[in-house]
């Protein structure tokens, strides 16, 4: 450690206690302007643009255009800082908004996700975050091309190329989820439309970003990792007091537990629940027919939807009812083909409504020991994927390169993990804490005294409904079975489920704001510094001047931005399916040729072409067969195997690929096994 670190370390210091006093203030004042009738409105106005203003103060403070800052932050990070930034990094919009309410929805399931992240982060810190820092260099394809491609000045051909390309696909499916989950933030506490609310939420990405770079990323990052810890402690503790008496939720979490199964077990036995989930029942009957009439019950559905729409017309109806009927028109499916698809989706959606709740604590439930099997497949398969897709993550490996010296990258990964586990430790609690609240308080309640938060989130994709209740057996009374909740909505909702002031929701989705723009700056970073490292100074241009290889960044940068938000607009999937397939591909293509660069000497230029593109093809392969939005069928699957979880085959063909590849050609050359020698040699400390 050098004599310059404590300075710089304490300075930081105080200037991020400055930075949490000022934010307790501003909690404070809003919350009393709240109570002299400041309307709601207005204060979520005040979140999302004061929380934007101040991460594009920092962009602005903290802008450069020197190279080493621009791309690794100087390599001066201290290991605390570091941790935070990569938590902050590391705890997108999937794990801040999605996982909860995944749990929610499927109770032991989702705990995939939790031991697959985190078990994933102990693999980075064992196998590849410290020989990244000992390289010293700018990009994962920048070791890759190393390591494979001649030496640590070579330009790595074929190697770097396919390693940019993984990058930019693992990265751009993964942004795209962040970007999705900003629009939704900002529709909701700003009320303007979801489209627009994805480019609001563009410009603090790109003022951070664009300006700073790494060095502006960072500094932004740890900033935001405080919003959104506190943001999702708060309601996580009120609810945890109310249900349990007990302010610690990892507490309450295991004594709550008993009573929300006996009040599972009631609603599974509750008359008028059945009734409910008879109609699905019966819905999801008349899909079924319709399906096997095709194409013939396809021409008759359009042609009634026609008649409707002219019937509406001709008696003068009002203008609600001939826009449902164009509406129902258009969206009727365009084929026979596509009804089949529309159809088969509607009628697997009745039937999940027409099932009963199931015990939210029981592993793998299910009505045989197959599909008891097959849940416990998908299980570990989803762990595994997680798992090596979060060793091989682009932009969370570029951390690696930030810190000081090898050893602080070591310290810097136990820190991530310490802040990583605080909010992870305490989403299995806030999912069965708001479950509760909602089984004992919502249903079973008159639909006269509906909450006011469930026709806000009906109201904020009215294309796709996030929340919607339905009196479907006709009795005014509020049935588990007539409740859909999105798993986007559950964490942003919790406050208003909680009876908790709309302060705490405006803090909410500042939270999950600051968790989505601070991945979303790394992942878009990663990809434009693959392009402009990788391909234009490495592959194009090695003469070009660090002023040009920065300001080449920025424009890719702007460009790649805007893609990405043009297709998050188009609404591609539900975040957490996002994020699982962009884990799965980096698993499969650049995880086999990270650990096995690092730890078998073997492995060379020829087997690092063959494991990434076995992997990739194998992954997606996959996916394109068992996904139905992708064309595929889930009766296509192998084992039952999800889609999202591809990595589960992808992983083992990659490995197997590079080991046969390798062994098939000549041996690395003597710079590549110096290379490696040095990479796992015990560091000295500078």
């Amino acid at each position: 450690m050098s004599a310059k670190k404590p300075p710089y370390f304490r300075k930081l210091s105080r200037y991020y206690l400055w930075y949490t006093g000022c934010f307790a203030l501003f909690l404070v004042a809003l919350a009393l302007l709240e109570q002299e009738g400041m309307p709601r409105l207005w204060i979520g106005y005040i979140f999302m643009f004061a929380t934007i203003a101040l991460y594009a103060t920092i962009g602005v403070i903290a802008r450069t255009s020197n190279v080493t800052e621009y791309y690794v932050a100087g390599r001066r990070v201290p290991a605390l800082f570091n941790g935070m930034a990569t938590a902050a990094d590391w705890i997108s919009a999937a794990s801040f908004i999605s996982l909860a309410g995944g749990l929610y929805l499927y109770g032991f399931d989702s705990l995939a996700y939790i031991m697959g992240w985190t078990g994933g982060y102990v693999l980075v810190a064992l196998l590849i975050a410290p020989y990244l820092r000992k390289f010293a260099q700018y990009t994962i394809p920048d070791f890759l091309a190393a390591r494979y491609g001649g030496g640590a000045g070579g330009r790595g051909g074929p190697v770097r190329a396919l390693a940019v390309g993984a990058t930019i696909v693992v990265s751009f499916t993964y942004v795209v989820a962040q970007i999705y989950a900003v629009g939704l933030i900002a529709s909701r506490f700003t009320g303007v439309d979801f489209s627009v609310g994805i480019f609001l939420g563009l410009a603090s990405i790109l003022v951070c970003s664009f300006l700073g770079g790494m060095r502006g990323i960072t500094w932004t990052q740890v900033a935001q990792y405080i919003i959104l810890l506190v943001a999702f402690l708060i309601p996580t503790i009120w609810l945890s007091a109310k249900h349990a008496d007990n302010p610690v939720p990892q507490v309450a979490y295991g004594s709550l537990l008993p009573k929300l199964a006996q009040r599972e077990a009631q609603l599974a036995k509750d008359p008028r629940e059945e009734q409910v989930r008879a109609e699905f029942r019966r819905r999801a009957d008349e899909y079924t027919q319709r399906i096997a009439a095709l194409p013939a019950s396809w021409e008759a559905g359009k042609l009634e939807a026609q008649r409707a729409l002219a019937e509406v017309r001709a008696r003068n109806a009002s203008l609600g009812e001939v826009r449902q009927a164009e509406r129902d028109l258009n969206t009727y499916p365009g084929s026979a083909d596509e009804a089949r698809t529309v159809w088969q989706e509607q009628r697997d959606a009745n039937l999940a409504r027409a099932r009963p709740p199931e015990p939210h604590a029981t592993p793998f439930p299910g009505a045989t020991d197959a599909e008891s099997d097959k849940r416990r497949n998908n299980f570990l398969a989803v762990v595994f994927c997680l798992m090596f897709g979060t060793a091989a993550l682009p932009h969370i490996l570029m951390r690696a390169y930030t810190t000081p010296s090898v050893n602080e990258t070591r310290v810097s990964v136990f820190w991530t993990l310490f802040f990583i586990l605080l909010i992870y430790l305490t989403i299995p609690a806030l999912a069965v804490l708001a479950k509760y609240d909602i089984y004992t308080s919502l249903v079973g309640s008159d639909y006269s005294t509906l909450p006011t938060w469930i026709s806000y989130w009906a109201n904020v994709d009215k294309v796709s409904p996030l929340v919607n209740v339905t009196d479907i057996n006709g009795d005014g009374i509020v049935q588990l079975a007539e409740l859909a909740i999105d798993a986007d909505v559950l964490v942003l909702a919790t406050p208003e489920i909680g009876g908790l002031p709309y302060v705490i929701s405006g803090l909410v989705a500042a939270g999950g704001l600051a968790a989505a723009l601070s991945t979303a700056d790394g992942l878009l970073l990663a990809i434009s510094n693959a392009l402009s490292h990788d391909v234009y100074y490495k592959m194009v241009d090695p003469g070009a001047s660090t002023q040009k290889r920065v300001t080449i960044s920025k424009l890719l940068l702007l460009a790649v931005a805007f893609i990405a938000a043009y297709a998050a607009s188009q609404r591609p999937a539900d975040i957490l399916s996002l994020v699982g397939a962009a884990f799965s591909l980096a698993g499969s293509t650049l995880f086999p040729v990270l650990v096995l660069g690092v730890f078998w000497k073997r492995a060379n230029h020829t087997g690092a072409i063959a494991g990434m593109v076995t992997g990739l093809m194998v992954c997606l392969w996959y996916m394109l067969r068992a996904s139905p939005t992708l064309g595929g069928s889930l009766d296509a699957s192998w084992l039952g195997i999800q889609p999202l979880a591809a990595g589960v085959f992808g992983v083992p063909a990659g490995l197997l690929a590079t080991i046969v590849g390798s062994l098939l050609s000549a041996p690395p050359s003597q710079a590549n096994l110096r290379m490696v020698d040095y990479i796992r040699a015990p560091e000295q400390e500078s």
